[in-house]
């Protein structure tokens, strides 16, 4: 794994942890992302930063029992600051219906850490 990969797999573990148990610190969970991040989701709606986070905050420790699996990374592009990857998740909680998607990600260099900048979900058929 490199440094964006290792991002990729830290940020969902703390997403799993916030979601599924209710754990963590909505400052470090938002730390993962840029102030200028946006995102399409799998349903074709925009977020921004503050969305983002007022979903967060909402929905904290609302998918009990929730595992998120990440496989499938393929970095399709990576300069000094940045990188382009696309990765599979699949989200399970136990008695439902679990979900896989296709995920493409821009990850930037930002000081010592790295920030997702836009990240853009479709589901799998």
């Amino acid at each position: 794994m490199n440094r964006f990969t290792d991002e990729i797999m830290t940020a969902h573990v703390a997403i799993e942890s916030w979601l599924g148990q209710g754990q963590g610190d909505l400052r470090s969970l938002m730390a993962h992302f840029c102030e200028d991040f946006t995102m399409i989701t799998p349903t074709g709606a925009c977020l921004d930063y503050p969305t983002l986070s007022a979903i967060f905050q909402a929905q904290r420790g609302s998918r009990s029992g929730l595992n998120i699996v990440v496989d499938r990374i393929e970095h399709i592009e990576e300069w000094s600051e940045g990188a382009v990857l696309r990765y599979r998740e699949t989200q399970s909680i136990p008695g439902k219906l679990t979900t896989v998607r296709w995920s493409t990600v821009v990850l930037k260099q930002h000081r010592d850490k790295i920030l997702w900048r836009h990240l853009h979900e479709t589901a799998q058929a």
